[in-house]
This record gives structure tokens, C-alpha cells and sequence, in this order.
């Protein structure tokens, strides 16, 4: 048996989390935790294992998502659909400090790993719950995946060209947001755990769309007090703080996105245009003149390599960027410097590379020890140490197919 290694005074070190849950969003909250040196627990399927194992591209058979979804984590099984398996679900949440789990709710209940059940035998526990409507909705029992919870946010209606489509962002975004928002929760409710002596556990309840939805802050007061629903704006941003957000594309078909973010901003792209500075003094006259500043910056990049568009902005303090693909990523003298791109060593691919554990922390960062691991590849680390079950009941249930 292998114990996670010390990850030099991470910020998490010595957080127990145990995760009953499984493709994105649930997940997503306890790889946030694992980052920084959490001991997380994710419970599969004895079976199948998580559908995430399986998702996405393969080489060679092995598939590539789980190595990085799965990272930093304990993989243990167990059939949770036995009395058995859910009484030793029961005793890992006992252990934990921290359950996580986007199971529907009445599931939950039938099993006895439900909020008042957990709480009752672990007090101070903090259980965060995803769902796709939340428990508190009447639906708090349909199913619920990503791509609905982004179309009831908002977030898709405002995304795409006016005389286009609503059109969905290329990943998982209100699961992946909804992965940071119950970090979040999850870290908010530890302090409050760590400085009230009288803590009594807490329990956290997210939506898939409640992530998004808050995102966008100004939606529903615009609305309220308007009556006029945002509407989808291109590349553009309707309630942008200043006149000019674009992409245009150069004449070597480079696109390139320019934006401002303060009037001064907006003066810099008028000089760079050879414009009047008189006919920008004001943001009024800014506003005035936003068709024309986007006409002009259209002609200007259209008519010019990318290289030399970029160096001429770059000389004129104008924000402006090539659109990255993964390949750009991976070659960019940034993401270099910053040392976002990490290769860490995995027993069936070899080395591969992966997003570097981020944000950034100075004096208590995490770092990736493991990728993805195997299918209950932590069984008896974590049945027999973690838990103390004996080797004759860790034989009788294994014998039995609950783990």
C-alpha cells in the first residue's frame, strides 16, 4: 500500500474528501481540492468504473481525459446498490471531512448517504450536493447534464451573431464552472468550520445552471429594470465598458481579437487609426463613433499581415491577441514562463503533458503526483488504512462483489 506523498506544506494537506460522484461537474470540485494536496477519494462503480474513464479520445486504448480528470485522486470500487457497499459508504463519509456527490437526491436517500443521515453520524461534515435543477426544486430528482444547465443560465442566448443561433461554448462550461463554484462553497464553509467552535456541519446544494447564471451579473438587473432582454452580439459584448470588442481577421488569415476596456483604451485604437483625437475626447463621442472605430479597425487588419498587426498594436499600448488554438498553447512564450504546461510520467502512456496546478500559490501550492489511476488501484489502501477494515471482511466483500 502507497500513501499519497507530502506535497511540501500544501494548502490542503491533510483534507479527507470522499467523492460519490462522477463524470464532470462532482468530480471537478474534488480535482480543484486533490490540486492542493487534499486526500481525495473517488468512488466507482465496481464494474464500470466512472463514465469518465471511457470519455473522449484514446490512445492505444487508453484514454486520455481520465489521465488529467482524474489526477491527484484515490480510485477505490464499490457497489453502492447493496446494503453492504452503502454501509461502507456510510464509513468513509464517517472518515471524511469533506463529501462530495452529484447522485440524484431521492437516490441518495434510499441509500442512507443523504445529508441528514451523514450528518447525523459525522457533525461536522460538509457535503457538497450538485444536481441538475437543485434540491430544493420540484425537479430536484430529473436528470440533469451540462449543455441544460448552460441553456438555462443565460449564458447560451447571449453567445453567437445576432442573425445566427444560440450556440453552446466547445467544452463543458456550466460543469466546469460549476466545479469551481463548489470549491468554492467547499473552501467557504472550512473557514467557517475553522474559526467557529459551535460548527455543526453544512451543507452545500448547487444547480448546474446556478454557476453561469450568477456569472453574468448584470443580466437580470438590466432586465428588471428595462424590460429588454440581452440579446447575441457576435464577438462584440452589448454591455461592454467601453466602444470597441472585435475579432477581425488579417490578410493572412490570422484571426485576431482587439478590445478596449476604458475610454483611454479606446483613444489609443482611434490614434493607431490615424482618427482625430477631438473626435474622441468624450465617451459620448466614443459611443458616437463605435460602428465607425469597428470599420476602420476591420479595413486596418484585413489589409496587414498578423505579425505586423500585432507589432503595430503592441507599439500603441492596443490589447490585442491572436485567437490561440492548443497548438499555440503549447509553443507560447507565456504559458512557458508561467510554467502552465507540466509533464508528469503515467504508467500506460509514458510521459504526457497537462495543465500545471492552477491558481498560483506561493507558499502552499499543490503539485500533480499521480495522473489518473486505475480502477480501485487504492482498494486496500483505503478499505484496510483509512477505514480499518479487517482483512477478512475486505476478503468477504471483495468475495461478495460489493468492492
Amino acid at each position: 500500500m502507497t500513501s499519497q506523498p507530502q506535497l511540501d506544506h500544501a494548502a490542503l494537506d491533510g483534507l479527507r474528501v470522499v467523492e460519490i460522484a462522477q463524470l464532470i461537474a462532482g468530480p471537478m470540485v474534488g480535482s480543484f481540492l486533490a490540486d492542493f494536496g487534499a486526500d481525495v477519494v473517488h468512488v466507482e462503480d465496481n464494474k464500470h468504473g466512472d463514465p469518465a474513464r471511457y470519455t473522449g479520445l484514446a490512445k492505444d486504448g487508453v484514454y486520455l481525459w481520465w489521465k488529467v480528470s482524474g489526477r491527484n485522486k484515490r480510485s477505490v470500487t464499490l457497489n453502492l446498490r447493496t446494503p453492504e457497499g452503502q454501509d461502507v459508504a456510510r464509513r468513509l463519509c464517517k472518515w471524511a471531512d469533506v463529501v462530495i456527490t452529484n447522485f440524484r437526491y431521492d437516490t441518495l436517500v434510499r441509500w442512507g448517504l443523504d445529508w441528514e443521515t451523514l450528518h447525523a453520524e459525522n457533525p461536522k461534515l460538509v457535503m457538497c450536493q450538485i444536481t441538475g435543477f437543485g434540491a430544493t426544486s420540484s425537479q430536484r430528482n430529473r436528470p440533469g447534464f451540462g449543455k441544460v444547465g448552460e441553456a438555462m443560465s443565460g449564458v447560451v442566448h447571449i453567445t453567437g451573431f445576432p442573425d445566427g443561433p444560440p450556440v453552446h461554448t466547445g467544452f463543458s462550461h456550466a460543469d466546469s464552472i460549476t466545479g469551481l463554484f463548489g470549491a468554492f462553497a467547499v473552501q467557504t464553509a472550512l473557514y467557517r468550520k475553522s474559526n467557529d467552535p459551535d460548527f455543526d456541519g453544512e451543507y452545500i446544494d448547487i444547480a448546474l445552471f446556478e454557476g453561469l447564471y450568477r456569472l453574468i451579473e448584470w443580466q437580470v438587473i438590466f432586465y428588471d429594470q428595462t424590460g429588454v432582454p440581452p440579446m447575441r452580439a457576435g464577438n462584440q459584448l452589448a454591455n461592454a465598458p467601453a466602444a470597441v470588442i472585435n475579432m477581425y481577421q488579417s490578410s493572412d488569415g490570422q484571426w485576431i481579437t482587439v478590445t478596449t476596456g476604458t475610454w483611454k483604451s479606446v483613444k489609443k485604437v482611434a490614434a493607431l487609426l490615424g482618427e482625430p483625437p477631438e473626435d474622441y475626447a468624450t465617451p459620448e463621442l466614443q459611443w458616437e463613433r463605435t460602428d465607425r472605430l469597428d470599420q476602420l479597425l476591420r479595413e486596418y487588419v484585413e489589409s496587414r499581415p498578423a505579425d505586423d498587426v500585432l507589432a503595430a498594436m503592441a507599439s500603441a499600448e492596443v490589447v490585442a491577441s491572436v485567437i490561440y488554438d492548443v497548438e499555440d498553447i503549447m509553443n507560447d512564450q507565456t504559458y512557458q514562463e508561467r510554467e502552465d504546461i507540466i509533464q508528469v510520467d503515467d504508467p500506460d502512456l509514458g510521459p504526457v503533458r497537462m495543465q500545471a496546478v492552477l491558481p498560483k500559490l506561493s507558499n502552499h501550492g499543490g503539485k500533480v503526483w499521480r495522473t489518473g489511476p486505475a480502477l480501485g488501484q487504492d482498494n486496500e489502501l483505503v478499505y484496510k488504512k483509512y477505514i480499518a477494515m479487517t482483512d477478512s471482511e475486505y476478503d468477504d466483500l471483495v468475495a461478495a462483489e460489493v468492492i
